[in-house]
């Protein structure tokens, strides 16, 4: 399955965009769950608009120029509603060279092993603080039928991932002292 078929399919259902501003969306908005890079983005709109589930504008900015604003297709939207309402087996969980790092922890001295995980609870509350800073304009359940209802829903389940993670590492340490 094309995962990010559907993740481009998703945005441009919200609004058109260029192909910059949906590497800006995966780079922000998407990030906690989803990334793309510029190089996996612009095929993957080639091959949408090639199957008819998008379709571009050129727009001209200055005097030369030109980028294409892509739109979802009637046969875009009916595809993603279907896969939208599919429901998925759990994935695998995802590699994690930190984790793999503990798995065989007894084969390091436990100063190191205190400094790698100091070190990791430490990225972890910085990016915690960051969800949290993205979180404060939510001072109530967005709206049910709106697009912020499911960013709402994605960055409570990210700050909560932050949070068991820290509580993991702190537990870690006491073990390890």
């Amino acid at each position: 399955m094309r995962s990010l078929k559907y993740a481009i399919l998703g945005l441009l259902c919200r609004h058109p965009m260029t192909g910059y501003e949906i590497a800006k969306e995966f780079n922000s908005e998407l990030a906690e769950f989803w990334y793309a890079n510029h190089s996996q983005i612009y095929p993957e709109l080639k091959k949408l608009n090639d199957e008819g589930l998008v379709s571009y504008d050129i727009e001209i900015s200055g005097e030369i120029l030109e980028a294409k604003r892509y739109t979802i297709t009637d046969d875009g939207y009916e595809d993603f509603t279907k896969w939208l309402n599919k429901d998925e087996k759990i994935q695998k969980t995802p590699k994690d060279i930190f984790r793999l790092r503990m798995y065989f922890s007894g084969n390091m001295n436990m100063e190191t092993r205190v400094r790698l995980l100091e070190n990791q609870r430490a990225q972890h509350v910085k990016r915690l603080n960051t969800l949290k800073k993205k979180n404060e304009p939510y001072t109530e359940v967005p709206p049910r039928d709106s697009d912020r209802f499911g960013d709402f829903l994605v960055l409570q389940g990210a700050i909560m991932r932050q949070e068991n993670i820290i509580a993991w590492i702190d537990k870690c340490i006491s073990y390890c002292k």
